[in-house]
């Protein structure tokens, strides 16, 4: 069942249920201006009704403007199921949830996201055409996770052009909060990099296959955000930069894969306060949909396609930082600004 709820901030908001395969869940179209609503499925175990709402709500808006800051032709959209992903998936309520999507007629196109994979994507195709990230197709693009850590990998590099001077992550420190499908890939990147890795996850698994393959240093989930590094990663889950946790940070900068990041809009300011560099996160982390576009837009060769708006997006970073530093305010507002008034040039 597909119950429309009135939420004056968005398009389309809709609750979604199915009694027989056990689905709760939702899915918000923040914007179409530019496009179809596009944006991943997430699962995960919430409080209860409202903090899923809460997170699609959230979540949606962001894919607007990181849609927009990628300069890509598509809206904002998300889409989430309450239950854990470990014991809570079948393929019944992966189909239900399927066919909730496909009612909305190609206004939302969904893709994988926190507790989802590129098998979870192909059960929801059995029900709607509207589903990328698969692994087998014309266009598959499949996982978008390691277009994801490139992208945010462009960030870093632009930031550290900004503090020091030069692109080199070689030497740098860099504390990543969060190991699954992006953290790990960013990790080995960084590796690559030359960079020194401290890590952090709930699951002990993830950090010590991350110790063993990367020569990482395991730190304690609580504390991650505070070691005494060149770089914060925060790529698990949303509002970690908050008054609480900004006065312990030791890093020059922060820029990770997470989706909202700052747990209020003052967070940034409280940032650059004590001269942090913070990378808006919706402009660090587009990579991923990028990826998923290529196969939602059927573009050919996607490759090359991808590698020159993962290089766009690297400049617009730069761009909105040495604004930012020019304007002396957060380089969050910046990213706002300029991706609203892209969005107003569009018409209604």
């Amino acid at each position: 069942m597909l119950t429309r709820l009135a939420i004056s901030t968005h398009e389309e908001v809709y609750r979604v249920e199915d009694r027989e395969s056990g689905l709760r869940g939702f899915i918000a179209l923040h914007s179409t201006r530019l496009g179809p609503a596009a944006g991943g499925l997430r699962m995960r175990t919430y409080e209860g009704d409202d903090a899923a709402l809460e997170d699609v709500l959230n979540l949606s808006r962001g894919m607007s403007y990181k849609n927009a800051a990628a300069g890509l032709p598509l809206g904002g959209g998300k889409a989430v199921i309450l239950g854990d992903p470990d014991h809570a998936k079948t393929p019944a309520l992966l189909r239900a949830m399927g066919r909730a999507i496909n009612r909305l007629q190609g206004r939302y196109w969904t893709a994988e996201d926190m507790g989802m994979s590129p098998e979870d994507m192909a059960e929801l195709s059995r029900e709607t055409r509207f589903v990328a990230g698969l692994n087998s197709g014309t266009h598959a693009s499949g996982d978008p996770s390691p277009v994801t850590a490139r992208g945010v990998l462009g960030a870093m590099r632009a930031g550290a052009a900004q503090l020091w001077g030069t692109q080199n992550l070689s030497g740098r420190h860099v504390a990543v909060q969060g190991l699954g499908h992006v953290g790990w890939h960013l990790c080995h990147l960084l590796h690559e990099s030359g960079a020194k890795l401290s890590v952090a996850d709930m699951n002990p698994a993830h950090v010590a296959s991350t110790v063993r393959e990367f020569g990482a240093t395991m730190v304690d989930p609580r504390s991650i955000h505070a070691v005494d590094a060149d770089i914060f990663a925060p790529c698990a889950i949303g509002g970690v930069l908050n008054s609480r946790s900004i006065p312990e940070i030791r890093a020059r900068m922060v820029c990770g894969a997470a989706n909202n990041q700052l747990a209020s809009p003052e967070d940034a300011e409280r940032l650059r306060a004590r001269d942090i560099l913070y990378l808006p996160d919706y402009v660090a982390n587009g990579g991923g949909i990028v990826n998923v576009a290529a196969e939602i837009l059927r573009i050919a060769p996607r490759a090359p396609w991808v590698d020159e708006r993962l290089d766009a997006m690297q400049a617009r970073m730069a761009h909105i930082l040495a604004r930012a530093s020019g304007e002396g305010v957060s380089p969050a507002m910046i990213a706002d600004r300029l991706v609203e008034e892209q969005l107003l040039q569009v018409a209604v």
